[in-house]
């Protein structure tokens, strides 16, 4: 298991403490692998540069 999984892995197991939410050992990859690929997803996201002139909507109007 490489290391961003590991620690995928270690914030699960915490995190599943925290909330009371149990995760059986069989689920426990499928877990792992979903939350890996969120964190990649997310990643596109959360590391894209927006221009100094962009500035925040204070009210979302679809």
């Amino acid at each position: 298991m490489n290391e961003n999984k590991t620690k995928i892995k270690e914030y699960i197991e915490q995190t599943s403490v925290i909330i009371d939410l149990p995760i059986p050992p069989e689920s426990m990859p499928g877990v792992i692998d979903n939350l890996t690929r969120i964190a990649e997803i997310a990643t596109l996201v959360t590391e894209f540069d927006l221009p100094e002139t962009v500035e925040p909507s204070p009210i979302f109007k679809p």
